[in-house]
């Protein structure tokens, strides 16, 4: 029930029960009051009838007749035995069927010498009367008044006080609905305005001109200001949250006390193999191998935990703690790049430790057998070309780790100009072609003209000079060797091309790698330090472009290095 409706009810059925109390005691005391005034007038009328009633019994009768008529009482004249000597509303020869009056009240007391009265319904007339009876001839004087003119005058005053009622009723409804209407208008537009707040819309405030609902009114604009400004606090906080998430590298993702996925940026995405609006599945459902099953149920138990699994073929570490509103939040680093340059840098010392040690060993071995057995001077002469050729090849070896180290340090940075690639390609191979003639090992420049970049020359010459001393220690006899010079991609390629004895699909993504080698036999004895595809990488890095390799075993090798235009 609305407001309106229970102020209405709760007037209607307060005036009611007063209006109700009224007429009940208002009609008693009213009753109260005309009996009262009955019994005085009928005790004065008594005691005149006593007065009137004559000696003579003969005329008894006519006398309480008449005295009734005219004063609208009952007479009854008693004698001393109880006897009804004279009725007034009593034909004379019906007095002897009346009973004997002896066990009446009022006949009693006034048989007594006093005044008696009661009230009681006539057995033989059938109404109600109010009796008084008075000693007097020819023993007690009876008179009653009937109570009937009392009853009309109590149902004529309730009938008035019943219309009173409902008009007081009527009344009271009507204002209690104007009194609610006016306090209720306010209200519903505090609730509209409660409604407007909580759904983040801007609210409404009425005006009643009742000054405590005007300074709830009040108590909630300000309530509303001070919520705007903390959701607008929230929002900023959230917003700032969600980029800080959304921008983060590591995969974050939180749950509810369920499971289920609340949040996950984008890096959490890209780990799972999940699209941006794609639904995620429930926690343990992303999550199918057993060790990261384990790591999540241990994290649901409310365990922190901080583990590297496996996942996918990537090295991944979990960091795993509870909420305290229930639900987990994961943190999840990719480890797989960190683990590879690991191996990398293990395999970096290894190969770095075993290219140094190769010359060095044989620099010491034949120092010492010069030193200790003095040779003859030929021996010694061989001797010395030996430990100068590995003195030369340790030399080379650290002049490329310095070249490499400065590229990468960034100490280096190239010089451009424009270069006539075609050129440069035929004058680095200069430097080759005498090492290419007991090979019987072809060359030549296959190029779009003119064929000018914008690059350093020095460098461009380094990484030919790289490219061309693979290619002539891998090329077989009667081989051929292509430089191929072509526009693509608003930029120039440059790849050297061999019939070689080629690299196997498993070595190709990290022939790029410092000191690795595909064929470490053939390559430690030919002299290369493992360092020159590693060098030429970073040299066309350095220039903005980007470097491919190409091979088949026993096909030979191709290198591809895409220089951009500008």
């Amino acid at each position: 029930m609305s407001f309106t409706g229970r102020v209405v009810l709760g007037t209607f059925v307060v005036v009611l029960l007063a209006v109700s109390v009224l007429v009940w005691s208002t009609a008693r005391s009213f009753r109260s009051d005309l009996q009262g005034e009955i019994e005085q007038s009928v005790e004065r009328q008594a005691a005149l009838v006593r007065e009137a009633i004559p000696k003579d019994s003969l005329a008894w009768q006519a006398a309480v007749r008449r005295l009734g008529l005219k004063h609208n009482l009952r007479i009854t004249l008693i004698d001393r035995t109880g006897r009804v000597r004279a009725e007034s509303d009593v034909a004379d020869l019906a007095t002897a069927n009346i009973a004997n009056h002896a066990d009446r009240p009022e006949v009693q007391a006034a048989l007594d010498g006093a005044m008696g009265s009661a009230i009681r319904r006539s057995e033989t007339m059938g109404r109600e009367y109010y009796y008084v009876a008075v000693p007097g001839h020819p023993g007690v004087v009876r008179v009653a008044a009937p109570l009937e003119g009392v009853e009309r005058t109590l149902s004529h005053v309730r009938r008035s006080m019943f219309w009173a009622a409902l008009l007081a009723l009527a009344v009271g409804s009507a204002l209690a609905y104007l009194a609610a209407r006016s306090i209720t208008r306010p209200l519903v537009g505090l609730t509209a305005a409660s409604r407007a707040i909580a759904a983040g819309n801007r609210p409404r405030f009425p005006h009643s001109g009742i000054p405590d609902i005007d300074a709830l009114v009040q108590a909630l604009r300000q309530m509303s200001q001070q919520l705007d400004e903390r959701f607008e606090t929230l929002r900023a906080k959230r917003a700032e949250s969600t980029a800080l998430v959304e921008s983060m590298v590591e995969a974050v993702i939180s749950t509810d006390d369920r499971g289920a996925v609340l949040t996950a940026n984008p890096a959490a995405r890209r780990l799972l193999g999940y699209a941006e609006q794609q639904t995620l599945p429930p926690l343990l459902e992303l999550f199918r191998t057993r060790e990261s099953r384990d790591v999540l149920q241990a994290v649901l138990n409310g365990d922190p935990v901080e583990r590297e699994i496996r996942l996918d073929g990537r090295s991944i570490l979990i960091n795993g703690r509870p909420l305290q509103g229930g639900g987990i939040v994961l943190v999840m680093h990719d480890l797989t790049e960190v683990r590879r340059l690991e191996t990398v840098r293990q395999d970096f010392v290894a190969n770095a430790s075993h290219e140094l040690k190769t010359p060095l060993t044989s620099i010491a071995g034949y120092t010492e057998t010069l030193l200790e057995d003095e040779p003859d001077p030929a021996t010694s002469k061989r001797f010395l070309g030996t430990i100068l050729k590995n003195a030369r090849r340790l030399q080379h070896l650290i002049d490329d780790l310095l070249d490499l180290s400065r590229i990468e340090s960034g100490r280096w940075q190239p010089r451009y100009e424009d270069v006539d690639l075609a050129a440069a390609a035929a004058d680095s191979w200069q430097g080759f072609a005498e090492r290419a003639q007991p090979q019987s090992v072809s060359f030549k420049v296959d190029a779009e003209t003119p064929a000018v970049g914008r690059l350093d020359p020095e460098a461009l010459r380094q990484i030919l000079t790289n490219l061309y001393d693979n290619s002539l220690r891998h090329s077989r006899e009667g081989g051929h060797i292509v430089c191929r010079i072509h526009r693509e991609l608003d930029g120039w390629t440059v790849a050297v091309a061999d019939t070689g004895t080629g690299i196997g699909q498993e070595h190709l993504p990290r022939i790029f790698e410092r000191f690795y080698r595909a064929d470490t036999a053939r390559s430690r004895a030919q002299g290369g330090t493992g360092l020159g595809l590693s060098i030429v990488k970073h040299l066309v890095e350095t220039h903005g472009g980007t470097v491919s390799a190409e091979s088949q075993p026993g096909q030979g090798t191709t290198i591809s290095c895409w220089f951009p235009a500008a």
